[in-house]
């Protein structure tokens, strides 16, 4: 049996109604993670506040970042306070955040797999370069602003394609690709990064707490 180091963690999935959803359900569900799902249209910022959970993840989705109810203001809004995973339409949803451009592929994907090169940190910690995902997306993120940085990339014949990116300050990452495919490699091991991330988060707001009651 696999080791589990992230027992507790607890995670809102913003649901886009998409059917991957649950995939990364189960991932997290394997992982230990105590999971609350809510419809990207039936909830409130309050009530995530509310919720106060460790970590939110925003799921693939069929639409735009436009679209996708309360995705982009829970981003805009809250990835200061928690930390964030955002997957395919989610990662989309960063882009449109925090001022990228998110616009038409030249090249439409679906169900094609790509090798990536990525930077090896974070969510790629530990994983060998060239790792293969699955991609199934019309739009792509471009002209990242300042605030965000590009930390995996695929080449199609027509463009390069930034495949994830992380926040320079927040704890927000995204990947354009579906870490929930079984057609990806190492994707367990990528959300398993994402909850280390998480942890590290954790830890240091309870030392910065400590500091300030000291």
């Amino acid at each position: 049996m696999t080791h589990n180091p992230h027992p507790t963690t607890r995670l809102l999935l913003i649901d886009n109604y998409d059917s991957f959803t649950y995939n990364l359900v189960q991932y997290f569900g394997e992982l230990g993670c105590d999971l609350t799902v809510w419809r990207n249209d039936a909830f409130t910022l309050d009530e995530v506040r509310a919720l106060n959970p460790d970590a939110i993840v925003v799921s693939p989705g069929p639409c735009t970042p436009a679209e996708a109810g309360q995705s982009v203001a829970v981003i805009r809004e809250l990835g200061s306070t928690y930390p964030l995973l955002g997957v395919c339409l989610g990662h989309q949803s960063i882009g449109a955040a925090f001022g990228a451009q998110v616009g038409r592929a030249r090249q439409p994907v679906h169900g094609k797999t790509s090798p990536v090169r990525h930077d090896g940190a974070d969510l790629f910690a530990g994983l060998p370069d060239g790792v293969t995902v699955t991609r199934y997306h019309s739009l792509v993120v471009r002209d990242l602003p300042p605030e965000l940085v590009a930390t995996a990339w695929t080449t199609d014949p027509e463009e390069e394609i930034v495949m994830a990116l992380r926040h320079r300050e927040y704890p927000v990452y995204g990947v354009q690709f579906h870490p929930e495919s079984v057609a990806t490699q190492s994707g367990m091991d990528m959300l398993r990064n994402f909850l280390t991330a998480v942890r590290e988060h954790q830890a240091m707001r309870g030392q910065q707490a400590e500091g300030r009651g000291a």
